[in-house]
């Protein structure tokens, strides 16, 4: 038999669980500037949080506008965001697009997804976590987490990041939007976890379905 899903519930009980963020979850948190999340986003594509963490560090104190990104070396930025997954790419990435903001944008970070996934190596999840990380839009970050998560609880019935985006956009509840990858984030890094989930820790556990 299948569980209810109550996701009012299941939000409540995950803002209210003694789950550890990491330290990269605090760092996104705490940004205030679209700009600071845009760039960190791109870093952690790909790499755990305990890589990203450091190495977004790291290059911030290289600079913290798109002003100082465009003058500065993609070489000097790939030393020291080593060893991030496709570090020499990404550093080009944050060059180039710097570069392009300050052009094109008078240095401002588009409020818009649309606009935002035209920049080379800015995808639907980065464009998401952007609007509300850094622009308190409700939009709705899907990374892998999300996406194995909404699927385990038998939320949603998808195939991929993109296609749990929009499923959840259609019956996620509009204020749950923001909040919703941080806490699925933290509870897939602590609890429910790709393989060898904690089912017996998990605060949430009566509202699963158990999808493996």
């Amino acid at each position: 038999m299948s569980q209810k899903i109550n996701i009012d519930r299941i939000v409540e009980i995950l803002k209210t669980a003694e789950q550890p963020q990491s330290d990269f979850v605090k760092l996104m948190d705490s940004f205030k500037d679209p700009y600071l999340v845009l760039i960190s986003c791109i870093l952690s594509l790909r790499t755990n949080d305990k890589t990203t963490y450091p190495a977004t560090l790291r290059m911030l104190e290289l600079g913290k506008t798109p002003e100082e990104f465009a003058q500065l070396d993609p070489k000097v930025l790939e030393k020291a965001i080593y060893p991030v997954g496709f570090y020499a790419n990404k550093a080009r990435q944050i060059v180039e697009l710097s570069k392009e903001l300050v052009e094109k944008y008078n240095s401002k970070v588009p409020d818009e997804i649309d606009e935002l996934i035209k920049f080379n190596g800015v995808g639907r999840k980065t464009a998401n976590l952007v609007l509300s990380e850094g622009f308190h839009k409700p939009a709705i970050c899907v990374d892998v987490h999300v996406h194995r998560i909404s699927n385990r609880l038998g939320y949603v019935k998808t195939k991929n990041p993109e296609e749990t985006e929009f499923e959840l956009r259609k019956k996620l509840p509009v204020k749950h939007w923001i909040d919703i990858n941080s806490l699925l984030v933290t509870h897939g890094q602590n609890v429910c976890k790709p393989i060898n989930p904690k089912c017996n820790e998990c605060p949430i556990n009566e509202f699963c379905n158990k999808i493996l």
